[in-house]
């Protein structure tokens, strides 16, 4: 069983940053390819970005490229989500994911075995 706990969200103007940070539970985090996910109020919750278990390659939806940046430490059992230059359209709920040994279909929530409980970002315009 794995915990995930976000933190770092809030509130910030447009063209502000923010780092969120999701902090895992158990000793096998370096097993688990991480991912972030948002939910905007009345859509559903979309990828925005993922670091793999085992060669750290990323990956990142079109609207994250050149502004978000996913990292992994595996030391501190942490993943994070720098984001720049932030938009009002990236106000959601951010969530981030661990998915086992997972390889493919990585875009997909389905994939992801374990769910944090999402840290709000609201971008002010």
């Amino acid at each position: 069983q794995v915990q995930l706990v976000e933190s770092g969200g809030g509130l910030v103007q447009t063209g502000g940053s923010l780092r969120l940070s999701c902090a895992a539970s158990g000793r096998t985090f370096s097993t688990y390819t991480m991912g972030w996910f948002r939910q905007a109020p009345g859509k559903e919750r979309e990828f925005v970005a993922f670091i793999k278990w085992d060669n750290d390659n990323t990956y990142y939806a079109d609207f994250a490229k050149g502004r978000f940046t996913i990292s992994r430490d595996n030391a501190k059992n942490t993943v994070y989500l720098q984001m720049n230059s932030l938009k009002p359209e990236d106000t959601a709920v951010y969530y981030c994911a661990a998915g086992a040994q997972k390889d493919y279909r990585l875009t997909f929530t389905r994939v992801y075995d374990y769910w944090g409980q999402g840290t709000q970002v609201t971008v002010s315009s």
